[in-house]
């Protein structure tokens, strides 16, 4: 399993000292020293940023027009892996399906899908038909409700069967991934530790928490206790691609 560390933009000192193997970044917060990370990553994926922009601007999106940007970065930045705008809930899946391929017109290449609960099992069936990599997403919004991860290996099985690869979105439940085998995932629980003062670190089978807080204490360096938990990520990142 591929881990790709997202939500690196803001955190430049840490990764540019040690650039990670996945990076996944969101159009909305690439930053432009982050160029740099594209060609010593050895898989990038970049994500529409669409529904963080609708959420952050206080003004009418035109999608045309954001289309338009996010084809003009992906090529200028020669961007291979690239998620569409699934902004179903705001548009329709009509205009999403419509946005997908001027997308691809603009680019030349093909989008990753990302499958939504209210496009229905036979959509993802059908992407898997026409795309070789997909995505889950609606995880991190609950729109896919921990109660059905249950049913995320059968998705994946159906995915493989159909010669496509998949992506879990923002799935994030590092005891899960012996079980929920998605051939890729992204997290930025990495930066989960400095907000709430967590220690991370690789067990040399997976992450484990360590709660400081819990016991009366609480980290005062910040920035080394990200920079720590980081690099533990990046153990976690190099073994589940073997292990995983």
């Amino acid at each position: 399993m591929r881990i790709f560390l997202a939500g690196t933009a803001s955190h430049r000192k840490i990764v540019e000292a040690h650039p990670p193997a996945y990076l996944l970044e969101s159009f909305y917060y690439f930053q432009d020293w982050q160029k740099t990370l594209l060609a010593k990553a050895q898989d990038f994926l970049l994500d529409s940023g669409a529904f963080t922009f609708m959420q952050s601007s206080k003004t009418h999106v035109v999608w045309e027009d954001y289309i338009e940007r996010y084809a003009d970065f992906i090529n200028r930045n020669k961007i291979e892996k690239f998620f569409e705008l699934d902004i179903d809930s705001v548009v329709g899946y009509d205009k999403v399906l419509e946005y997908r391929k001027r997308l691809e017109r603009l680019t030349n290449k093909p989008v990753i899908p990302v499958w939504h609960i209210s496009r229905g099992v036979s959509e993802f069936k059908k992407s898997c038909d026409e795309y070789k990599y997909v995505a889950i997403g609606g995880i991190v919004s609950k729109e896919f409700p921990k109660e059905k991860y249950n049913t995320l290996p059968l998705f994946i099985s159906e995915a493989h069967k159909r010669g496509a690869k998949i992506h879990g979105l923002g799935f994030t439940s590092t005891s899960l991934y012996e079980k929920v085998k998605f051939d890729s995932v992204d997290s930025t629980t990495w930066v989960v530790g400095g907000k709430y003062g967590n220690l991370a670190y690789f067990n040399g089978n997976g992450m484990r928490q360590y709660y400081p807080s819990a016991h009366g204490k609480k980290p005062k360096d910040i920035k080394q206790l990200d920079e720590r938990n980081y690099l533990e990520w990046l153990k976690f990142q190099k073994w589940a691609v073997t292990h995983l």
